[in-house]
């Protein structure tokens, strides 16, 4: 499906990620953490290093899900993907699995043309069409504006950190 950016020679076209798109995949994911300010190498290494394998084997059950926008060029450009949890259910939720926004990345000469909204409505859309009750993300600060637009609200979820 393509996208129109408003910018011609910017136009994109989103298509699944397969497991052939897995270094991509991780390239999107450091460089995510590196724009959020994560710019410790020695850190980022560490998380590829164990990344690989865990993206890798989602990747072929199918328990990781991505989407990646390709330029007319054929070079991904933005991306993003659903981590399919199982989980207990609750009387709110019966559905015993929980989906989950992660690996958002968009190059930075495509930023603010609609390519990440693009790519997080379609995972909407993809989690309504599975039965899913809700799709949850960690949003940065500068992703935060458009997901509230999208419609996520924050919740009462705490966290204890451990390291």
């Amino acid at each position: 499906m393509g996208i129109s950016t408003g910018i011609p020679e910017k136009q994109v076209t989103i298509r699944e990620g397969t497991f052939e798109d897995l270094e991509t995949i991780l390239h999107q994911r450091r460089m995510m953490f590196y724009d959020m300010g994560n710019r410790d190498e020695a850190a980022l290494s560490a998380m590829l290093a164990t990344s690989r394998p865990f993206f890798a084997s989602r990747l072929r059950d199918g328990m990781y899900h991505a989407w990646l926008a390709e330029d007319a060029s054929k070079h991904v450009v933005a991306g993003g993907g659903l981590m399919i949890f199982d989980y207990h259910s609750s009387p709110r939720d019966p559905f015993p699995r929980r989906a989950m926004v992660v690996n958002m990345y968009t190059e930075p000469a495509y930023r603010r043309q609609g390519i990440a909204r693009k790519l997080v409505e379609i995972m909407i859309d993809w989690c309504r069409k599975e039965g899913f009750g809700s799709v949850w993300l960690h949003a940065s600060d500068d992703g935060r504006p458009l997901y509230e637009k999208l419609g996520f609200r924050q919740t009462n979820e705490m966290r204890l950190m451990l390291r």
